[in-house]
């Protein structure tokens, strides 16, 4: 059984409550096994009065309104599981940053979670039948007939046996299964947001083939799965068959002879496929949920890192707040950074020193390591060695949200939600949308150029956008990203990710202009590919291959 997910269903009140009766509910209606073989082979050898029929149907009805019973209970434990899984995947959302694929986010979110259903409301139930009903069967039969007890003893291992051969194949052709699923539902969920800019470059057809191959392997891989399912099905009836046969022949034959009298036999026939059956159906259910098993793996494969991450930092001074005071040094360390799936280095031994209140451009070609550094400095990326020190702290020692606090980020494709305008902005502040005053919002509009188009907008601030922006331009929707920055009077660093990619020469003037304000007496680290941004440095740091290349004076400034 899946251990994370155990302890977390311990955990939920309402998971434990509500798992704990569904499986008192499959136990009790796999007992009442016993008492209807009981009933009903005495009735069928005339041991007992046709008046037993009616205490026959209470135990039928009652193991119906069991089984009714065990459905709703696991029902709600699976719901409330899943929305716990979910919280907790989607409390990690901040912290996983813009490292992992949003796409595969809302597959796992989504998909893969609902997949669980299987295991919850038929695995778990199975395993617990199948620890109590067999072990309960062989008893009855030992009592009824030694005999065909030993052979129910002899046979009964050979299911579970067979049943993990196949199911550690299962689980590796689940999991591929998984991944391919994954895959599939990220890139075309990356595809349809960056539609139009694929149109706008003639790569929407090649996109298509790219999809139809991503499509195929993932049909591939679910028919692999189906295939393997079928087979060990058929290899679990087949030894059941086998088995009963073992022990219906030898029945028979000592019912023909004499040795045995008509009532046990029916009570073994009736009991033995009985200890089978739990088996067989825990093997059957076991294939059922593998994807929602594979789904919770890599739940928490994305929450555990966090986690430990967070356990590793405790053990080190985590939890301490960011150092207080002006601008801080920043200092890189031999600082080398591998994305999980990929062999080659983000960034490569990359020691570097920001002096407090020095301006830096980060130039290099796309793929240079620009946005990783972005990403490390934000808490978004962890090294994989080497260090980040802020004011001679290392940043796995802090408190991250009041090290975020200190910092200000203008992303390159900044996020707005179909709220207003104002609300847009005052989501860059620390105090949040509800709290922050309509003179702190206006005033950072007007430093960064926002109320030269929001004035012409029906509502003026109030005017509600559409999701993503897509009422507005883009040099439009990067002044609001950089309004998000000014509501933030107290950030010390300033991070800008390439802000005038994409713009016109007068969008881009408004952004530099605005940016030259914002970045007075903070620390600033720009990513930048065009000169108006670059002049704004007072030093350039080149990236190459993740690696330094020896930096050369920015335009604007003499490196210092």
């Amino acid at each position: 059984m899946h251990r994370d997910l155990l302890r977390l269903a311990r955990a939920e009140r309402s998971v434990r409550v509500h798992l704990a009766c569904c499986l008192a509910a499959a136990v009790a209606a796999g007992l009442l096994v016993l008492v209807q073989a009981e009933l009903l082979a005495g009735v069928l050898s005339g041991r007992f009065a046709a008046a037993v029929l009616l205490p026959l149907a209470l135990v039928v009805a009652c193991r119906g309104l069991l089984g009714w019973a065990q459905g709703v209970l696991a029902g709600r434990a699976a719901t409330a599981l899943k929305s716990a899984l979910r919280r907790l995947l989607l409390g990690r959302v901040e912290g996983l940053g813009p490292a992992y694929r949003s796409g595969e986010l809302v597959t796992l979110a989504g998909r893969g979670l609902d997949a669980l259903d299987p295991y919850l409301t038929g695995y778990l139930p199975a395993v617990a039948v199948a620890g109590v009903v067999p072990l309960a069967v062989v008893v009855r039969l030992f009592v009824a007939d030694l005999a065909t007890a030993v052979i129910v003893v002899l046979t009964l291992p050979l299911i579970p046996i067979f049943g993990a051969l196949v199911g550690w194949t299962t689980k590796t052709v689940t999991e591929r299964q998984w991944r391919a699923l994954a895959r599939l539902g990220g890139h075309f969920l990356d595809v349809v947001r960056g539609l139009p800019t694929l149109r706008a470059f003639g790569r929407a057809r090649y996109q298509a083939s790219v999809i139809r191959e991503v499509a195929e392997a993932h049909r591939a891989a679910t028919m692999r799965t189906l295939r393997v399912a079928f087979l060990s099905s058929l290899v679990l009836e087949l030894v059941a068959s086998l088995s009963l046969a073992l022990v219906a022949v030898p029945v028979g034959l000592r019912l023909l002879s004499g040795s045995l009298d008509l009532r046990t036999a029916l009570l073994v026939l009736l009991l033995a496929p009985e200890a089978y059956l739990p088996l067989r159906a825990m093997g059957t259910r076991f294939h059922a949920a593998m994807e929602g098993v594979a789904a919770a793996d890599e739940v928490f494969a994305v929450v555990n890192p966090q986690q430990e991450t967070g356990q590793a930092a405790a053990s080190t001074g985590a939890g301490r707040a960011a150092p207080a005071g002006g601008p801080p040094e920043i200092r890189l360390e031999d600082v080398t950074v591998r994305y999980p799936g990929r062999e080659e280095t983000a960034l490569d031994r990359l020691s570097l020193v920001i002096r407090p209140g020095e301006r830096v451009a980060i130039v290099g070609p796309s793929g240079a390591g620009k946005s990783t550094l972005l990403h490390l400095l934000l808490g978004f990326v962890t090294p994989s060695e080497g260090r980040v020190l802020a004011d001679g702290t290392d940043l796995a020692g802090l408190d991250l949200d009041e090290w975020r606090r200190r910092l200000a980020f203008v992303p390159q494709r900044p996020h707005l939600f179909a709220t207003s305008v104002a609300d847009n902005i005052a989501l860059g502040s620390a105090d949040g949308p509800l709290n922050t005053d309509a003179a702190v919002i206006r005033a950072a509009a007007e430093a960064a150029q926002v109320a030269e188009f929001a004035g012409a907008l029906p509502q003026g601030y109030d005017t509600p956008l559409g999701e993503r922006g897509a009422n507005l331009s883009a040099g439009q929707r990067q002044r609001v990203a950089l309004a998000r920055a000014f509501c933030r009077p107290a950030a010390q660093v300033l991070l800008l990710d390439e802000p005038t990619a994409r713009l016109d020469g007068r969008s881009e003037a408004a952004i530099v202009a605005a940016t030259r304000r914002l970045a007075e007496g903070r620390t600033a680290i720009i990513v930048a590919h065009r000169p108006a941004m670059i002049d704004l440095a007072d030093r350039v740091v080149r990236l190459d291959g993740g690696a330094l290349v020896p930096q050369v004076p920015a335009q604007g400034g003499e490196a210092r």
